[in-house]
């Protein structure tokens, strides 16, 4: 079965659990017996970032144990650089918080394969993250509504439109009032995020987007994020850190 490993984690002496998002069976946990022991031939199979063809039989716990496996994608040039794993890291994080187990995993298997794919090739990090949350939040139930106010409906009100995470959309000019906080967002901003919203990953191309423009994405979308769902992530933690002295 073709999985990436999404957590990996020591159990007992020398093995491991890793967390796999599956192309056919959504989030299965697998026990790797002896994993961590030096010469390991499994060694390889539980790195974060890797893809690869898992043979396993499960228990009836529901996890699995490993017999076989083989590495179609070791991703190890995401894991050799800070700034790729930190935001590989928090893809997987998100996605193995709001992926069920055993939920269907084909989207969320391809998403993830392009996100680490993009990550790998160099592409702007910070974009690819934000398509990756604006898939979460579709997937979800929440995706933002862009094209018409979320409160009265009128269609691409592009006079003094702000943003509102809480009411999840646009709102006009006329009904700001209905969320005063809302956040003021620019017109190559909102041009981008509809984009992102229309856009498949594995599709995303190169984007040139400029520094200011990235920065007010990254808070529109954490503001989503935080107000749609609510997570708090290790992964989010370490982010802010490298933003906050600038890596």
């Amino acid at each position: 079965m073709e999985g990436i490993v999404i957590r990996s984690m020591d159990y007992g002496e020398g093995n491991a659990i890793i967390t796999l998002c599956t192309e056919n069976a959504g989030k299965v946990g697998v026990l790797v017996r002896g994993a961590k022991k030096v010469k390991s031939r499994h060694a390889a199979l539980i790195q974060p970032f890797t893809v690869g063809q898992y043979v396993f039989f499960r228990n009836n716990n529901g996890l699995g144990t490993l017999n076989s496996g083989e590495i179609i994608n070791s991703h190890y040039p995401i894991r050799e650089d800070l700034i790729k794993a930190a935001y590989g890291s928090y893809a997987c994080e998100l996605l193995d918080r709001v992926l069920h187990d055993e939920e269907t995993g084909s989207f969320w298997f391809r998403q993830l394969s392009a996100c680490l794919d993009a990550l790998e090739e160099g592409k702007e990090p910070g974009i690819i993250i934000n398509v990756f949350e604006m898939k979460i939040l579709q997937a979800a139930g929440y995706g933002p509504q862009l094209d018409s106010c979320v409160a009265c409906g009128r269609e691409k009100p592009d006079d003094e439109m702000r943003l509102s995470p809480r009411l999840g959309g646009i709102l006009c000019r006329s009904c700001r009032h209905n969320d005063p906080p809302a956040m003021e967002v620019s017109p190559r901003a909102l041009k981008l995020l509809r984009l992102f919203a229309a856009l498949d990953l594995t599709r995303l191309g190169n984007v040139d987007v400029r520094e200011s423009t990235r920065a007010e994405l990254k808070s529109i979308m954490r503001a989503f994020m935080d107000t749609q769902l609510g997570l708090r992530l290790k992964s989010q933690n370490f982010l802010d850190q490298l933003d906050k002295y600038n890596i």
